[in-house]
Order: structure tokens, then C-alpha cells, then sequence
């Protein structure tokens, strides 16, 4: 019991330094891209905030496939301090850590980040008093309110087992509503999975391209500083004499046609643009950040291959899982559920080999969760955010205004609802019970007689376990709580393979990425220059 309590302890102390980890890197996240001229304390505030709740959140699925695996021996049987009660105990515990989280993203995603959102962009509008400000960005976030209640009450009378006897009374269904209603989780839980819903979206846009954009960027590299200066050199030559070959149509006296004049306006923009960019690779060839990089060059590729292995892992699993599900689900109706696994994928075949090992299988969850974090953000970061055809806002290091950072870090808390089903599309059995194994009863036979010697073989947890023999880990009941949600999730899977495959092919086609990527815009006002940064990669 001294050695379980001093385990627990450690991994209490891992956990608060995973804590202040992570809320260290959403500090440098936001600070590295948010605009130094616009930034606002809370809207820094709320995005450093809304980051740190949509990484911790992450890593729920690791700690509950630790601890549910944490509570048996190798050779099946429970831990001695393991009884039914502090199993229940660590059941429940998990269970509020999600509900407390998920809590928190509809706070963020409803009331905080809306009305932090609108409040600055009155703000912007209009320099009056902080009271009408308030009352304005109160107003607009009523409707995201409006949303989340009529959500939770769609949810809260959701029945999820109607009576199929045809001799059951009204009375009996209208009991069974509010049998689920009395709950009260089961709105919370239709709400988090109609934002999961949109997250999956989210994935789809953002993370799929992320995933092939990233590593494909890091093996290729940046063009030269030296040779884009010179490219940009030529470039302001021509629009300079383009400019002047305009302009001496008017030395007799002439005026300018109105078709000239918009022409050497346009050429005007172009001229102070490409300034902006002499400005910035001179800046950037000058400096040492640039010869850190490549040096760091091979590290980078190493990197890239490897980001782009986990990426073809990750989808080929993908692929097979959802086939298998194709093949063997009950189907539609059933929301394409299956309990065992019948094709095998690459991480199914890899998790139960790292199990043997410890923490290697755990370490290669994270990593997973972890990795579709970061391509989610490489994502947003390469295609802006954009509401379909219509972009609205880009990020772009120390310049992203501070409704961008708030409109990353929501989609970010979107998608990380979403990496929870992704991750047991890939590996179903492993989700729902981690390295569990049970105890099955066997009797030995001799020349086709039994005796009376009973002996027991261990297994792998699976659908067919015992229900006292294998703990379920949180995340797959709150997965499967609504079918429909699980057929909507799966029709979009297929969607993500087949964005990341195009996703790939355009990253493929594409030219080596600028040293200044992004940097200098056509919209870019002069005093954007203020924010000249040397740390370009």
C-alpha cells in the first residue's frame, strides 16, 4: 500500500510539472504570434487560457488508459490495494476531470472567447465608455448562449433507449425522459459532442493538411535569404521603370488617363511591398538566427521524415480501421460500433509489443495526441482562418491580431474534442481497456477425459471480458454515448484520409517556402516594419 500511495505521489508530481509545462508553452506560444502594437491583456489572457485548457485536455486520454491499466498485474489479477472501492473511486475521479474540463471548453467556446472577441472588436469600432462596450459584446454573445442552452436541452431529453414494446405507454417513455434527464450529465456529454462534431470539421481542414504540409516543409527547407534578396532587387528595378515608362506619357502637359493612373497606383503598392520585403531579408541575412538554422538543417530533415512516417502510421491505421468497421460493423444504425478488431493496423500490431516494455505504449499515445496537436496548429498557422471561401484573419509570428489568437484557440479546443475518437479509430481495443488482462478459467484434459486440475490463462481484455474482470476507460463510454454522433464521426474519418492524401500531393507539387513566409502582405502598413523579427527557420 506505502509503495502504491509513493507511485501515486510521483505521478501527482509529474502531473503538476506537465501542468506548468504546458502553461509555460501557451505563454511563449501566444506571446511568439501575437501583434506587439494591438495586443490587448484579455484577449492575452483568454488565449494563454483557452491553449493551456485545449493541451491539458489532450492529455486526459493517456491518464485514463494509465491509470484503468495501472490498476492490474501482468498476470491479470487486481492490485492489492485495487478493491472495487478504489477502483470506483479512480473511475469517478477520471469521469470529473472530464466533465470539469469539458466544462470548461462550453464556458470558453460560449460565453469567455465570444464575448472577449466582441468586446475588442467594439472596442476597435468605437473609443466610448466601457459600459456600452460590455453592453454590445453581451448582446452578440447571447446568442452563443442561446446555442449552448437550447444544446443541453436538446441533450437532456435525448432518450438513448426508447422502449421498443409495443405495449408501453406514454406514461412509461415520458418517465424514461426524465429517468435521463434527472442525470444531468447526459446534456453536458449531446453538447460536447455536437462541439466534437465541429472539431471534426475543424480536423478535417486544418489537421489533415497540417499533417502533410508540416514535415513536407521541414525536409524541403526555405529558399535563400541571399537569392530571394536578389530575385526581390530585379523585381523593384522593373516596377520602378515600369513606373517611369508610365509616367512620361504626361511630360507634354498631358494628364494621365484614369486607366494609367490606377495602373501607377497599383505599382506604387507593389513598390513600397517590395521595400517592406528588401527591408526584411536584409535583416534576416544579417542575422545569427539564420545561420543557426542551417546548421540545424539535417535535424530538421531527420525530423521531417520522421513527422511524415507518424503521419503515413497514422493514416494507414486510419484507413483499416474504418474498413474494418465498413466490413464487420452492424452499420448505420449502430454507428459503425465494433468491439473487437478483425483487420489489424499498424498501431494495434505496435501497441501490444511496446506493452511490454513499460511506458512505452504510453509514450507512444502521447506522442500520437501531441503530434495532431501540433500539426493542427501547423495547419492554422500555413492556411489562416478562414470562413469557407472568405479569409478572415492570419497568423503570422508578431503580427496576429488578437481576434486571430482568440479564433485559434478555439478551434484548437474544438479539435482536441476530436482527437479522443480519432486516436480509438486507430487502436479501439487498446482505448477501451489499455494493457488490462484477465484471468480465464481452464481445464486440463487428458486423452480426451477431464480432471479435476483447474488452471487459468491470462488474456487480453476485450468485449468478451468479464465486466468485473476489465475496467472500460472513461473516454470510450463518453464516445459511445449517442450512435448517431459515432456514424458521423466515422463518415468523417474517411474525409480526413482523403484531405490528407490531396493535402499531400499539393505539398508535394509546391516550391521551396520563403525565408520571410508570410511576413510582408500587400495590406501591410508601413509601420508593420516596427515588428522586424531575425527569427525566421
Amino acid at each position: 500500500m506505502a509503495a502504491a500511495t509513493s507511485e501515486l505521489l510521483t505521478g501527482w508530481c509529474l502531473f503538476g510539472l506537465a501542468l506548468l509545462a504546458i502553461l509555460i508553452f501557451s505563454w511563449v506560444y501566444v506571446r511568439k504570434y501575437q501583434s506587439r502594437r494591438e495586443s490587448e491583456v484579455i484577449s492575452t489572457i483568454t488565449a494563454i487560457f483557452a491553449l493551456a485548457v485545449a493541451l491539458i485536455s489532450s492529455a486526459l486520454l493517456p491518464v485514463d488508459i494509465f491509470l484503468v491499466s495501472y490498476m492490474k498485474n501482468q498476470n491479470g489479477t487486481f492490485k492489492d490495494w485495487a478493491d472495487a472501492n478504489v477502483s470506483r473511486q479512480i473511475e469517478d475521479t477520471v469521469l470529473y476531470g472530464y466533465y470539469t474540463l469539458y466544462s470548461i471548453i462550453l464556458f470558453c467556446v460560449f460565453l469567455w472567447i465570444p464575448f472577449v472577441y466582441f468586446y475588442y472588436e467594439e472596442k476597435e469600432e468605437d473609443d466610448g465608455n466601457t459600459c456600452s462596450q460590455v453592453k454590445t459584446a453581451l448582446k452578440y454573445t447571447l446568442g452563443f448562449i442561446t446555442v449552448c442552452a437550447v444544446l443541453l436541452l436538446i441533450g437532456a431529453f435525448v432518450p438513448l433507449d426508447i422502449p421498443n414494446k409495443k405495449n408501453s405507454t406514454e406514461w412509461e417513455k415520458v418517465k424514461l425522459l426524465f429517468e435521463e434527464f434527472g442525470n444531468g450529465l447526459t446534456a453536458l456529454s449531446f453538447s460536447i459532442s455536437s462541439l466534437t462534431v465541429i472539431g471534426m470539421l475543424a480536423a478535417i481542414t486544418y489537421t489533415a493538411y497540417g499533417m502533410s504540409a508540416l514535415p513536407l516543409n521541414l525536409i524541403k527547407g526555405t529558399t535563400s535569404a541571399a537569392y530571394e534578396r536578389l530575385e526581390n532587387t530585379e523585381d523593384i528595378e522593373e516596377v520602378e521603370q515600369r513606373i517611369l515608362r508610365i509616367k512620361s506619357k504626361c511630360r507634354d502637359g498631358r494628364p494621365l488617363s484614369s486607366r494609367d493612373r490606377r495602373a501607377v497606383q497599383q505599382l506604387e503598392e507593389r513598390l513600397r511591398t517590395l521595400r517592406r520585403r528588401e527591408r526584411h531579408l536584409e535583416t534576416i541575412e544579417k542575422s545569427w538566427w539564420l545561420k543557426f538554422c542551417e546548421a540545424i538543417r539535417p535535424l530538421k530533415i531527420v525530423w521531417g521524415v520522421f513527422f511524415i512516417i507518424v503521419a503515413l502510421l497514422f493514416t494507414v491505421s486510419l484507413f483499416l480501421s474504418n474498413l474494418d468497421k465498413a466490413l464487420h460493423s452492424a452499420g448505420f444504425d449502430s454507428g459503425f460500433i465494433i468491439l473487437g478488431t478483425n483487420l489489424t493496423n499498424p498501431l494495434n500490431m505496435l501497441l501490444p509489443v511496446l506493452q511490454t516494455v513499460f511506458p512505452l505504449d504510453y509514450i507512444l499515445i502521447t506522442t500520437i495526441v501531441m503530434y495532431f496537436i501540433f500539426t493542427s496548429m501547423a495547419g492554422i498557422r500555413n492556411m489562416g482562418i478562414w470562413f469557407f471561401w472568405i479569409r478572415l484573419y492570419k497568423i503570422r509570428r508578431g503580427k496576429t491580431r488578437p481576434q486571430a489568437l482568440l479564433f485559434l484557440c478555439m478551434i484548437l479546443l474544438l479539435i482536441v474534442l476530436h482527437t479522443s475518437y480519432m486516436i480509438y479509430s486507430l487502436a479501439p481495443q487498446y482505448v477501451m481497456y489499455g494493457s488490462q488482462k484477465y484471468l480465464v478459467q481452464s481445464n486440463k484434459t487428458t486423452d480426451g477425459q477431464p480432471k479435476n486440475v483447474t488452471t487459468f490463462v491470462v488474456k487480453d481484455c476485450d468485449a468478451d471480458a468479464p465486466e468485473d474482470q476489465c475496467i472500460v476507460t472513461r473516454t470510450y463510454l463518453f464516445l459511445h454515448k449517442f450512435w448517431f454522433f459515432s456514424a458521423v464521426y466515422y463518415f468523417g474519418n474517411w474525409a480526413f484520409i482523403a484531405v490528407f492524401l490531396i493535402g499531400l500531393i499539393v505539398s508535394c507539387c509546391k516550391g521551396k517556402k520563403s525565408v520571410i513566409e508570410g511576413e510582408v502582405d500587400e495590406d501591410d502598413s508601413d509601420m508593420s516594419d516596427d515588428e522586424l523579427s531575425a527569427y525566421y527557420c
